[in-house]
């Protein structure tokens, strides 16, 4: 049996205690090991109301908040002695567009995520995310 080679870690980021618990790890575990680390943030449109959803301008101030915040994440990463950090927002249900759209166009190695958060990951996501992660894995031999 081989051992899957880590080359690059996503990270999902919310400002949840347990989504900050998993950026710290991500971070010392690319620091450690010179991984690229990708983090990853997700735009809710379910936390949005229609008429909120029908304005381009509340949608870019929205985004444009996000990519602030990432970019801070970022830095922090940048400062604590990672050398490959990059960012990607996504917008829709988390657990979902992490699995279906983000991890296909990322192809990280390893995902981590916090496991306390509903915002992130409910129970079924959980399972979701470990078959599709085992999957993904196996996939890639």
């Amino acid at each position: 049996m081989s051992v899957l080679e880590i080359k690059r870690i996503l990270v999902g980021v919310d400002d949840s205690a347990d989504a900050l618990l998993a950026f710290d790890y991500a971070i010392e575990r690319a620091k450690r090991e010179d991984l690229e680390l990708v983090i990853v943030s997700v735009l809710e449109n379910d936390e949005m109301n229609v008429y909120q959803a029908l304005n381009k301008d509340f949608i870019h101030g929205q985004y444009e908040d996000l990519e602030n915040h990432l970019r801070e994440y970022q830095d922090q990463a940048y400062v604590r002695g990672v050398n490959h950090v990059r960012t990607v927002i996504a917008e829709g249900e988390p657990g979902e567009v992490i699995i279906e759209d983000v991890i296909p166009k990322v192809k990280p190695d390893l995902l981590i995520v916090g496991s306390k958060s509903q915002k992130y990951v409910s129970k079924r996501w959980r399972q979701f995310i470990l078959s599709a992660s085992f999957l993904y894995a196996k996939l890639r031999k």
